[in-house]
């Protein structure tokens, strides 16, 4: 049975603020929003699948100015934690009920800690004190969380009744959802072994997993289903459903490769690796020997100081251009770019402000190609190995790493500061087109190298 609200105007009396919001609610509203900070960086984040899946296994995420990482589970919802706009209330030491973010966008998470427990009703009530919607739950003794979305613009009392206890908390919508006000159980610290449930509970209750975040701070979004992989990055203003597109890309040996999408190209978000051609049964040649490698004039690769183990799982290999020049070296599907192909992508990161300072023109886009670690220590403005420049920082989520290069005279240098990678454009009968970054460096480098060399590749999405 449902409970009727009956907020008394002169109950209110003795609180002119709420007198003065019953007059004036709207006036109040725009002071409220000013007052308590409606920029508040209290963000909740979902996530969606399509393409080769619907469905997510898994999401690292990667503050990358912080460096502070957590994994969730794909039905988890990341909470942004910061200030918080409006605080349930005055003392925190008895506080039953928390709603954040409060100013709302579109979600907040309400904070229910119970004294008791029993069913109990959660309402939403508008300042007249009509119910907008309730929800009939069984509540365990300990905090639990449900979502509330769909409520309109203006100032709203969330009140909690169970058995013997009352409590309320306020909450501002800025408007921004126009549906039917809707609350959902998200999730609960279970502490018993057996949990009652009212039938109007949620069936699939999921995890709200929080993250400390500070306005501008970037976040570097993995995602994982089966055997997909598939990287975003962006700086979280307000809720929002962060989408994956799922693309396979497997190479020879079978190894899987997460990938990225910049302008509408598909890119691996790794360097590859692999030690047979896209057929899956021609081998390459492993040439670990230096004077073998100086005289070689047909494809070949090794890994970085000839430690498999290492460049394995960190660098990828390094390959001569030769092996790019038989077309079969990428997965099924995908290709070594091309020198122009590459230039699209330097031109769409410099016009769309991704130089470490924010400018649209020059050159300065290898921070934001560049993974946050591995990189020897710059002092140079805006280099690779420099960590100002907090938000330029891997901006792209391209995620260059600093795997060295094998020399034409079979030497392998510069791990830790160089990354770079073949284009499928020659130059000459002896050189190729290739870029690089540098850790003492802001620029996305082109070079015209002996196609004897051996560069890390990255392959591009037919």
């Amino acid at each position: 049975m449902f409970i009727k609200y009956n907020l008394n105007v002169k109950k209110w009396s003795a609180f002119p603020v709420f007198a003065n919001i019953m007059r004036k609610g709207l006036l109040l509203f725009a002071i409220l929003i000013m007052a308590f900070n409606a920029d508040a960086q209290n963000y909740l984040i979902t996530f969606s699948g399509s393409g080769g899946s619907g469905t997510i296994d898994s999401i690292k995420v990667e503050n990358l100015t912080t460096g502070e990482f957590l994994n969730l589970k794909g039905e988890d919802i990341l909470r942004l934690s910061g200030p918080v706009g409006i605080p349930s209330s005055e003392n925190e030491q008895f506080v039953k009920i928390k709603i954040y973010p409060n100013p709302m966008q579109v979600n907040s998470i309400i904070e229910i800690s119970p004294p008791v427990a029993g069913d109990a009703i959660i309402s939403v009530l508008d300042l007249t004190g009509k119910v907008l919607t309730q929800l009939k739950s069984y509540l365990e003794k300990y905090k639990q969380e449900f979502s509330l979305s769909g409520i309109k613009k203006g100032l709203h009392i969330i009140n909690v009744q169970g058995n013997g206890y009352q409590f309320s908390g306020k909450v501002i919508s800025d408007g921004k959802s126009n549906g039917t006000p809707v609350i959902a159980r998200v999730s609960s610290n279970i502490q018993s072994v057996t949990e009652k449930k009212s039938t109007e509970d949620f069936k699939r209750v999921k995890t709200t997993v929080n993250m400390a975040y500070n306005s501008g701070e970037r976040l570097k979004y993995t995602s994982k289903s089966g055997y997909y992989s598939t990287v975003v990055t962006d700086i979280p203003t307000s809720d929002n459903t962060v989408a994956f597109t799922f693309t396979e890309c497997k190479d020879g040996d079978n190894n899987f490769y997460p990938v990225i999408e910049i302008n509408n190209m598909v890119w691996m978000a790794e360097n590859l690796k692999t030690t047979k051609y896209r057929d899956g049964s021609t081998v390459i040649m492993s040439v670990p020997d230096s004077t073998e490698w100086s005289n070689l004039t047909t494809p070949g690769y090794s890994w970085y100081n000839n430690n498999e183990a290492i460049s394995r799982k960190a660098y990828g290999a390094l390959y001569n251009w030769y092996t790019v020049s038989t077309g079969n070296l990428c997965p099924a599907g995908w290709h070594v770019p091309t020198d122009a192909e590459w230039t699209i992508l330097e031109n769409f990161l410099i016009a769309n402000g991704y130089n470490y300072d924010g400018t649209t023109t020059g050159n300065k886009i290898a921070k934001s190609l560049a993974s946050t670690i591995g990189w020897t220590s710059s002092t140079t403005t805006g280099a690779v190995g420099n960590t100002d420049y907090d938000a330029a920082r891997n901006a792209s989520g391209f995620t260059t790493i600093p795997g060295g290069y094998r020399d034409e005279d079979g030497t392998f240098n510069d791990v830790g500061k160089d990354g770079g990678w073949w284009s499928a454009t020659e130059t000459s009968t002896a050189q190729a087109k290739d870029r690089f970054v540098y850790y003492n460096n802001s620029n996305l480098i082109i070079g015209d190298y002996s196609k004897k060399n051996g560069f890390s590749v990255r392959c591009l999405r037919d």
